[in-house]
């Protein structure tokens, strides 16, 4: 039972998914949940999926491009476009370490963070748009199946960022509640995400590569590029937060999703 609670609460925290669970959330509650992470990321992926198959059925590429990125942020509730603009606020202020930390504990969205967030979105819905332009195409019937895997290794990551970097504020925040996962829950989720990976790709393999070199490919990029930014971040902050994990998400999805066009089509 204790597993399948951390399951809801994971789909509960991360998505506005209708889970009729009441659920006391506890420290316990939350850093068990990480291990689910990826599991949320694949039912969003498989959403994103079939309605970006459906829109193209009955839309222009445009305006179904435009739909599934409004999709995408209204599955996952805004949270991590939240913390991406608090993020943003915060590192390109320039300030000190603590008067970065106090800006992004400000509800108000600032002029960066606004800036940052429409650059990004529009990103998002160009490589979503190139993406359902060559599935309407018909050159790569289940191109779609990427799209699919794109949000699974982003919210592994998150589970990473956590047991790797030090908490920016130890004693407040969010964030602070998930100062228990180890790295036993980094390593389940990890096999979760090659799981639900392979799952995907066995469907149906969407193009020549083979199936262990797209698993490899997704987990190596997000690595890399995650443990980038998260580096950044923190010697900037002297830590992550709940704002930044919700950033390495966002970014992380953006840059998947850039791959796959650079490397796919």
């Amino acid at each position: 039972m204790d597993g399948l609670r951390a399951c809801a609460a994971a789909f509960q925290f991360l998505t506005r998914l209708p889970i009729p669970v009441q659920i006391e959330y506890t420290e316990r509650v939350f850093q068990r949940s990480a291990i689910f992470y990826p599991l949320v990321g694949f039912v969003i992926g498989l959403l994103l999926m079939v309605a970006g198959a459906g829109l193209s059925y009955v839309l222009p590429t445009m305006p179904a491009a435009v739909l599934l990125l409004a999709i995408w942020v209204i599955l996952t509730g805004g949270l991590h476009l939240d913390g991406l603009m608090d993020t943003a606020d915060g590192i390109l202020s320039h300030r000190p370490r603590e008067q970065m930390l106090e800006i992004m504990k400000d509800s108000r969205v600032g002029a960066m963070g606004v800036i940052v967030c429409v650059l990004h979105l529009l990103l998002k819905f160009s490589l979503l748009y190139t993406l359902l332009d060559t599935y309407q195409t018909g050159d790569r019937g289940s191109l779609l199946l990427l799209l699919a895997i794109v949000p699974i290794w982003s919210r592994w990551f998150m589970v990473a960022a956590i047991r790797i970097w030090s908490y920016a504020r130890p004693n407040s925040g969010l964030g602070s509640l998930f100062r228990g996962v180890n790295s036993k829950h980094v390593t389940i989720s990890l096999l979760v995400a090659l799981l639900t990976t392979t799952l995907c790709i066995c469907t149906a393999n969407p193009t020549s590569l083979p199936s262990w070199s797209i698993v490899l490919g997704f987990m190596t990029i997000t690595t890399l590029v995650g443990s980038g930014i998260a580096a950044y971040i923190s010697s900037k902050l002297g830590g992550l937060t709940g704002d930044t994990y919700g950033a390495l998400n966002e970014l992380l999805e953006s840059v998947l999703l850039l791959a796959v066009i650079i490397i796919v089509l």
